[in-house]
């Protein structure tokens, strides 16, 4: 029998298709569907997730593919599916009430609601039978049945309460006098969960928060702390030597379920990789060791290759499943191995990537380097060799579905990886690939009057764009000016931050994770919590110190500030999970220096200049390039106009710059004594 789609069939989003054949009768999130809820007086079932979600492909299997869990939905509920991906404003709001009424969230994420949208329960997977006390769907669904038919007024006065709680814990934040140590309690807690064996923090499941390892070097450096970049050092080599990190195709995957990193849930998500080439490179930049370098440029290899479009977008994520089975793709019995290698190099294999008849997943076996000394795992050419065997066998296989939908928040932050690594590894290859992607959103998802909308697939554009779409493209533009010098970045990012002071900012304090002009949601949220990504507004506070030092506007700093006292309640209140927000306010508080060079393009002396700045790490320091011959067209940049000499540096503090130096060997000797202050 020919399955029947339902609504979703007229969708772009992959996760929204990979459910159009479901016997659910599924609706996108959409009027139509809150109006039929009316008028057939039925409650909602809502059911947010992503395409290459494990869980949620499993609840599909279980219930949504099943015949008789649809019958009851279609029955009995108007059934709303949405892509957190495309939608994260709903998913921020619905999470947070998951994770009030249950103390935990996560994907797919279950809400029961009334037709005005309002929550009365929630979780998250649910299989189909109850079983090991964890509630079975089919049974939780007849509960809300008898309850809707024989106490709805209660069920609607509780949804009312609930919705209630959630917008006044939301909005109702209370300002205070932020920590005056707030920094060293933050690093003091971080310590106190650093796990000295593996690295990362807590127990399983470890994620690899990269903002919260950049987080720990700059402390190392504003505080001289040792600990702090050795924390650090120590996680990214573990993460590595894991199974967490594919030592064949390359690329992390999301999270680790044990504390060895070395089974990983195998979704590789775009915004992880960019996140971790910012912590390896910069690792690099401290430390000088090769093996932080090599790492980085796997992780490119690995995005370039992988998810990146001809356009020069990136794709969203890859999921962790292939074939039905989680991981498949990635790992290998031994026999697979024994038909690939030859004798010598199966014994190197198994001793090289801890292989075993057994396996240690499942009876596969996931490559890593656990047993490893540090010293060992910098490649070679035998393993190379190996790994390009293996490789070449893989892609044999049937892949894991790719997410091709494009987010203008992500490519944003790739494009921030890309052109920070590209120059600090000095590889205009790189700044190239991210001016690259910045075009195709200029292209595609921006206005000309400098609204953004945050996704593309197939040449539908789609949904106003968030606050994180603007907050990370601002950062990218910063990054793509430091960068290449091109003024015309820096005007696109003034131009950007009108439109978030225009549609997003709260007068009262904060930025709105909606426009004003957007859908009206039970609530209008501020997203503050430094999580899977950055947060918005820790984004918004950062560029917003960007963009004082890089143009010296000191009321944009004054903006920042206030971001710090606006968001102080939450600040002191569980400082480890805003360590994004605390570098900016670590940014802040520290003694900035800027340099500036003016010279000719094409100077031949420009190029040792740079080679020697960026082996230095230095968080709290600005370069910033200018060429004569684009001053006299400068709107940020005219007090440079004069210089008459073949080169000048500026050596700045505080907006204010000492006497320019000329010479070029007293340039470079300046560069080499740059030391970090305190």
């Amino acid at each position: 029998m020919t399955k029947q789609p339902n609504k979703l069939i007229n969708e772009k989003s992959p996760y929204l298709l990979q459910h159009a054949y479901n016997p659910v009768h599924w609706y996108p999130w959409c009027e139509e569907a809150f109006e039929l809820a009316k008028k057939e007086n039925k409650p909602i079932f809502l059911s947010i997730g992503y395409s290459t979600c494990h869980w949620c492909h499993v609840m599909e299997q279980e219930s949504f593919e099943d015949e008789e869990i649809a019958k009851i939905l279609n029955e009995h509920f108007i059934a709303i599916k949405v892509d957190r991906e495309e939608r994260p404003d709903l998913d921020h709001i619905y999470m947070e009430v998951c994770q009030a009424l249950t103390g935990s969230g996560g994907w797919p994420l279950s809400i029961f609601m009334t037709p005005d949208k309002k929550p009365f329960f929630a979780g998250t997977y649910f299989p189909k039978e109850t079983m090991h006390n964890r509630i079975g769907f089919k049974e939780l669904l007849n509960i809300i049945i008898l309850k809707w038919k024989t106490a709805k007024t209660d069920i609607i006065e509780s949804a009312d309460e609930i919705t209630r709680i959630i917008r006044l814990s939301l909005t109702n934040l209370q300002p205070e006098t932020l920590d005056k140590y707030i920094l060293e309690k933050t690093f003091n807690a971080l310590e106190l969960a650093f796990d000295k064996e593996y690295g990362g923090f807590g127990r399983e499941p470890k994620f690899p928060t990269p903002h919260t390892l950049l987080f720990l070097l700059r402390y190392g450096v504003n505080f001289k702390s040792n600990k702090a970049i050795q924390m650090v050092e120590k996680t990214l080599i573990q993460m590595y030597k894991g199974g967490i990190f594919d030592h064949i195709g390359y690329g992390f995957s999301r999270y680790s379920v044990d504390e060895k990193w070395l089974v990983p849930h195998f979704e590789k998500m775009l915004y992880d990789n960019a996140l971790l080439m910012l912590a390896y490179a910069e690792m690099y930049q401290i430390t000088k060791k090769p093996i932080f370098k090599e790492i980085t440029e796997k992780i490119i290899t690995f995005v370039l290759r992988d998810l990146m479009n001809k356009e020069g977008a990136f794709y969203t994520a890859i999921d962790a499943d292939s074939e039905g089975v989680e991981g498949k793709y990635y790992t290998w019995t031994f026999d697979e191995l024994k038909q690939v290698l030859n004798h010598e190099e199966l014994n190197y294999l198994i001793n090289y990537y801890n292989v075993s008849e057994y396996g240690n997943f499942e009876g596969r076996n996931i490559l890593n380097l656990i047993h490893q000394n540090d010293c060992n795992i910098l490649d070679n050419d035998y393993i190379k060799s190996i790994r390009h065997k293996l490789f070449e066998e893989r892609k044999k296989r049937i892949p894991p579905h790719l997410d091709d939908k494009i987010l203008t928040n992500l490519n944003a932050l790739m494009i921030v990886a890309l052109a920070y690594v590209g120059r600090i590894f000095r590889d205009n290859n790189l700044i190239n690939y991210a001016e690259n992607t910045f075009t195709f959103i200029l292209n595609n998802l921006m206005t000309s009057n400098y609204r953004l909308y945050a996704r593309y697939r197939d040449g539908e554009v789609k949904y106003l764009g968030y606050l994180e779409d603007y907050a990370y493209l601002i950062w990218a533009l910063n990054e793509l000016f430091l960068s290449t010098s091109k003024e015309e970045y820096l005007d696109l990012s003034h131009k950007l931050y009108d439109t978030v002071m225009k549609y997003f900012k709260d007068m009262v304090g904060g930025f709105y994770h909606t426009s004003k002009d957007s859908e009206k949601l039970i609530v209008r949220i501020k997203p503050l919590y430094d999580g899977a990504l950055p947060s918005a507004n820790s984004v918004m506070t950062m560029n917003l110190l960007q963009l004082a030092e890089i143009t010296d506007n000191s009321c944009m700093a004054i903006k920042a500030r206030d971001q710090f006292h606006y968001f102080s309640g939450s600040l002191n209140y569980q400082p480890t999970a805003y360590t994004h927000m605390l570098s900016a306010y670590m940014y802040y508080k520290a003694t900035k220096r800027k340099i500036v060079i003016v010279t000719y393009k094409n100077n031949p002396h420009l190029t040792a200049i740079l080679n020697e700045y960026y082996k230095k790490y230095l968080p709290f320091t600005t370069l910033i390039v200018l060429y004569k011959e684009d001053i006299p067209n400068s709107s940020y940049f005219n007090d440079y106009a004069n210089i008459d000499k073949e080169i000048a540096m500026f050596m700045c503090e505080n907006y204010n710059c000492d006497e320019p130096i000329y010479e070029l060997d007293t340039i470079i000797q300046e560069i080499k004594k740059l030391t970090e202050l305190a």
